[in-house]
């Protein structure tokens, strides 16, 4: 087996653009850049004559002869500089100059995270930018809230995308202060007291590179800043579960006030041709499962030993590569979910309506208690009529008509206002306003 090919994420589940910069010739690439950025370091300290350094530039390597030497010294950044001296002369000598392994392999990871989390932040822009023009569509189509599973009060389909909106908004600050925080490298030699290089050459190498220098690194940056970089992926996937989760519910056959785009040739069932499988959003909550399992992971790492261990190093080949990738083909599938969406209004009012109104019980129950009936009495004569109208298919309304105790208190006319639902929404534009969205957007 080549050792410099690396399997990560099956590419059933793949973002294309993410994928490629966790390839082994990407990640082999940004390893030269940074040993070529060293020797110009160490070059403008006079350390290395010029022509050196213009042969070091010129400096390559290939996969093939990486694999060979690892095969043989069991070590990548060896397998590296050593592929990559012997396409130097004797300026080769200067190559890797105080720097140790992980100087070259936590620099990197830090600009594949940094690369990954603006490919990512592009992607939740454009899922953002779809559930904004879904939620301005259906800011008015009236709809029922749920709690507990149980059907509660009236409210409007564009409120409920109006919370998601809200919830992105925080994730994509999260993956911006996290991309800030893991955007640090480290040139600092062993056990990180520049001992075996000058502080200069990591500062030339970082700002070349778009990085801090890490301020206080041993011979491994912390790995909290990996953590929460983790932290914030998972939450973001978490955004995506939650929504996948709520469109699931609503497709449900009983429910049917919502679906997922389904195509002319899709096919739902090997079996029962009929079906119309949630299929979409169940991958979504499948595969963030995924990601927050590699959270753990991420935050286990975050104990090494003294100044220096690997036990992180194995999983992280693993973790984060899946992690992004995952990431960011979920994000694109939450697009494809939120675009084509389809929405059933004329469903989402049937079960407004549900038992001739049920849904209404708190008004009625407040209108009782405001022309003089207590509290505990009012919730009785409501809680009879709806429960009469839920169990035995019977008209709330009219059982509330029917009934003295109602009848004498709120006239017929005062009652059918109680049933308005346009009362439960009134306020929405204060949602909206907040979120920072409107009519007009």
């Amino acid at each position: 087996m080549s050792l410099t090919v690396e399997f990560g994420l099956i590419p059933r589940y793949a973002h294309r653009r993410v994928a490629e910069i966790w390839a082994p010739r990407s990640k082999f690439d940004r390893w030269l850049r940074i040993e070529i950025l060293a020797a110009e370091a160490w070059g403008e300290l006079g350390v290395i004559p010029a022509q050196d350094l213009e042969r070091i530039r010129k400096a390559t390597y290939t996969l093939e002869r990486i694999d060979e030497i690892e095969r043989e010294v069991g070590h990548d950044v060896i397998a590296f500089t050593t592929a990559m001296s012997e396409t130097l002369g004797v300026e080769s000598r200067w190559v890797h100059l105080g720097l140790t392994s992980s100087d070259v392999l936590d620099t990197c990871l830090a600009t594949q995270l940094v690369d990954s989390a603006d490919l990512l932040l592009e992607e939740l822009d454009r899922l953002y930018a779809a559930m904004q023009r879904r939620a301005v569509e259906h800011r008015d189509t009236l709809a029922i809230g749920r709690s507990h599973g149980i059907i509660a009060e009236p409210l409007t389909f564009g409120f409920k995308l109006a919370g998601y909106l809200a919830e992105l908004q925080r994730d994509r600050q999260r993956l911006l202060t996290a991309r800030e925080e893991v955007a640090v490298g480290q040139v600092s030699g062993p056990v990180g007291t520049h001992s075996s290089v000058d502080p200069r050459v990591e500062e030339y190498v970082c700002q070349k590179l778009g990085l801090k220098p890490d301020p206080a690194a041993t011979q491994v940056i912390a790995r909290d800043r990996h953590a929460a970089f983790m932290y914030a992926m998972a939450m973001t996937a978490a955004t995506l579960e939650r929504f996948a989760t709520e469109v699931r519910h609503l497709m449900r056959s009983e429910v049917a006030e919502v679906r997922e785009p389904f195509s002319e040739k899709q096919k739902g069932s090997s079996a029962m041709p009929h079906k119309r499988n949630p299929i979409i959003t169940e991958r979504i909550c499948g595969l963030t499962r995924v990601i927050r399992g590699n959270l753990l992971v991420a935050m286990e790492n975050t104990a090494l030993w003294h100044e220096r261990d690997i036990s992180h190093s194995s999983a992280e080949r693993i973790v984060f590569p899946d992690a992004c990738e995952l990431l960011g083909f979920l994000l694109t599938e939450s697009t494809r979910l939120v675009d084509g969406m389809v929405v059933d209004e004329a469903r989402m009012m049937a079960n407004l309506n549900q038992g001739g109104g049920i849904v209404f019980s708190q008004r009625v129950l407040l209108a009782l208690v405001e022309r003089g009936m207590g509290r505990d009495e009012a919730y009785r004569v409501v809680q009879e009529a709806a429960l009469r109208a839920w169990d035995d298919g019977d008209d709330f309304k009219r059982l509330l008509l029917a009934d003295d105790r109602v009848s004498s208190r709120i006239p017929a006319s005062d009652l059918e206002t109680l049933f308005d639902p346009a009362w439960h929404v009134r306020h929405l534009d204060v949602t909206y306003r907040r979120v920072g969205i409107g009519k007009e957007t």
